[in-house]
């Protein structure tokens, strides 16, 4: 549990300290979303119970998903602008 916690904190600082650079905020909230589905791993682990491993999955293929989405959309930015810079 203690694993699962340090690893959102490092995400969330990762969010906060970069928000110039576009793709590592995407890496930040893959590891928290990761983070997160760790911890329902360790705790369907603990209770012996099988929906948690499959709800873990779920989160496992929604954020492989929108991190899909989300490089989509940066590709279409950078075409569109000729940067991925945040700030104009």
């Amino acid at each position: 549990m203690n694993l699962s916690l340090f690893l959102f904190l490092i995400g969330i600082l990762g969010f906060i300290l970069n928000r110039k650079n576009i793709i590592l905020m995407i890496i930040a909230i893959e590891i928290m979303l990761l983070a997160v589905t760790l911890l329902i791993l360790i705790s369907s682990f603990s209770f012996d119970d099988n929906v948690g491993q499959t709800f873990s999955i779920y989160i496992i293929s929604i954020a492989g998903a929108e991190s899909v989405i989300g490089l989509s959309i940066l590709v279409a930015f950078y075409r569109l602008r000729g940067n991925i810079s945040i700030r104009t």
